[in-house]
């Protein structure tokens, strides 16, 4: 089994020296702005990485309704539908924003998707709909639900109806009532089981995404000066991950707040001898990253924070070894968490408060999670984040994060992929 790549060498991660991405930072460098809307250099200096891989096309779409259509007949699934959000782009590459207005499809075991459309935005869907030529619109004084369920019929569908699961209620009761026959059921089992295990396309998508990030996420750490804010960091990462050619930004917290895993209300500005935890991501043709690095700014780390440091890196370690085609998911989070137990951080979520990572593809968060109670089966080809942390209230809080993809006898980190040998020091 391949061992998960060091965040930086050995030797970076217990020197001080200035610049050094690992537990201990040094002041920034030289030339950051001070003033103004002016970007601090190591951000200026980013360009973009050149080529960009393609984005999903029509003919990988129609392979994965095919998918889909395959898996709605091995769940007793009569048809789906689905409305705007991620799997709407991930089968069909359409791409809508969620409103109180319907628009989506219903596609049954065989065919093509038929699709549903408010009556004024038809010109503007059809510029989205790239396959199935039937589509029915509907006017303002007209129900999409009756349509649904029309369309429904003429496809078929006589028995259990799936709802792709991040379909509002209001959508899903309409349909439900305009087609009382019908018994509906989470179309989860089709939609996760086509998106949880990622093509090689897709993990193209996903390592440019992941080193965009971390290079953004370098930029930021060699830019920081005492008396930064949040905010400002933030911003600064948005920009970085712009002039790398890609979207995305950070969540940036100082010191004490870093036990707040996902923030606080209360931020303060950066000092001397903080911890900072910068946890973000961009996306690549809609494919995600999420990376989270931790280091000390302006000082040596203390031995509190070196040994939080090397507990939080060794249960990352433990999950990543821990991570097979056939093991469970809830047994990824076990291996990391009995890591931070037996170093005197339990017991439970004490103080790893929160599961041990979570799918990622076209959403920051989706299908499989690492959590207790999870008895899915990993799968090659299944992507997560491997972030275990440590928070300790009005003290400090640590997380590594890396997103790592299921192989066909262990795991590999996507996040990593880009550096060169995890020995170099440079490397983030």
């Amino acid at each position: 089994m391949k061992s998960l790549p060091a965040f930086v060498s050995r030797r970076s991660v217990l020197s001080a020296t200035g610049g050094a991405v690992g537990l201990a930072l040094g002041a920034a460098p030289l030339g950051v702005a001070q003033s103004g809307d002016e970007l601090p250099a190591p951000i200026r200096a980013l360009k973009p990485l050149g080529a960009e891989p393609p984005p999903i096309g029509v003919d990988e779409h129609r392979a994965r309704l095919s998918r889909a259509q395959a898996l709605l007949a091995e769940n007793g699934l009569d048809a789906m539908v689905v409305g705007p959000g991620s799997s709407l782009r991930y089968f069909t590459g359409a791409e809508w924003g969620l409103s109180e207005r319907f628009f989506g499809f219903a596609l049954g075991r065989h065919g093509d998707p038929v699709w549903v459309v408010p009556g004024f935005e038809r010109d503007r869907g059809l510029e989205q709909i790239r396959i199935g030529g039937e589509v029915r619109a509907w006017q303002e004084d007209e129900s999409p639900h009756a349509l649904l369920a029309q369309a429904l019929k003429d496809l078929g569908a006589t028995g259990r109806v799936g709802i792709e699961e991040a379909m509002p209620f209001a959508f899903s009761d309409g349909v439900a009532q305009a087609a009382p026959a019908l018994r509906f059921a989470s179309a989860t089992p089709v939609s996760a089981g086509c998106r949880m295990v990622k093509d090689a396309h897709e993990l193209q998508l996903m390592r440019r995404a992941a080193e965009i990030t971390l290079r953004a996420h370098r930029a930021v750490f060699e830019s920081l000066r005492e008396g930064l804010t949040v905010s400002e960091a933030s911003a600064w990462s948005a920009a970085a991950h712009r002039k790398l050619g890609g979207r995305g930004g950070s969540l940036v917290l100082f010191g004490p707040d870093a036990a707040f895993p996902h923030g606080t209300e209360k931020p303060r500005a950066l000092r001397a001898g903080d911890l900072v935890l910068i946890d973000g991501g961009g996306r690549v043709h809609g494919y995600s990253s999420d990376i989270t690095r931790t280091a000390v700014f302006g000082a040596p780390p203390s031995d509190r924070q070196r040994k939080v440091w090397d507990v939080v890196r060794k249960a990352q370690q433990a999950a990543f070894a821990a991570a097979r085609p056939g093991v469970e998911c809830q047994a990824i989070d076990a291996a990391a968490r009995k890591v931070i137990e037996d170093s005197g951080f339990g017991p439970g979520y004490k103080y790893l408060t929160h599961r041990l990572g979570h799918g990622i593809g076209l959403d920051g968060h989706e299908w499989p999670y690492m959590v207790k109670g999870n008895a899915t089966k990993l799968v090659a080809g299944m992507t997560f984040t491997d972030e275990p942390g440590i928070y300790i209230p009005g003290e400090l809080g640590i997380r590594h994060e890396d997103t790592v993809v299921v192989t066909a006898d262990g795991c590999e980190s996507l996040s990593l992929k880009w550096t060169g040998s995890p020995e170099d020091p440079a490397a983030i």
